[in-house]
């Protein structure tokens, strides 16, 4: 599964979007990521031709299995490395700002050593 961080973010925001409304639009992702609608009209096309998501007519975008599991992955390395360094004693905007740069790039043996560490 190898995905590129664009990638990574993109189905990462379209799973916390979809747990806050009913429907995703491509405008919603725009707004949430602070960039231009035709920005996020090509990333939404790009994932759509690897089968990450699927859209409906209506332009409500939805995850296919490959897609949240992906996301699913994203998420939760995102959440216990912002926590753990939050309480490790950063600042949670940094926590998160580097979690968020961490979640990409660690290898998933890793997580999982730092995972079974912190649940311990």
């Amino acid at each position: 599964m190898n995905v590129n961080e664009s990638a990574e973010n993109y189905l990462e925001t379209i799973l916390m979007l979809s747990k806050q409304r009913p429907v995703v639009r491509a405008v919603d992702i725009a707004e949430e990521l602070g960039f231009k609608k035709s920005s996020v009209s090509v990333a939404m096309k790009n994932l759509r031709e690897k089968e990450y998501i699927y859209v409906t007519k209506e332009g409500f975008i939805y995850l296919t299995e490959s897609g949240k599991s992906i996301a699913d992955m994203i998420f939760e390395r995102h959440e216990l490395l912002s926590s753990y360094l939050i309480r490790l004693g950063v600042d949670q905007k940094v926590a998160t700002e580097d979690a968020c740069r961490i979640e990409h790039v660690i290898s998933q043996e890793s997580f999982e050593a730092i995972k079974n560490h912190i649940r311990k």
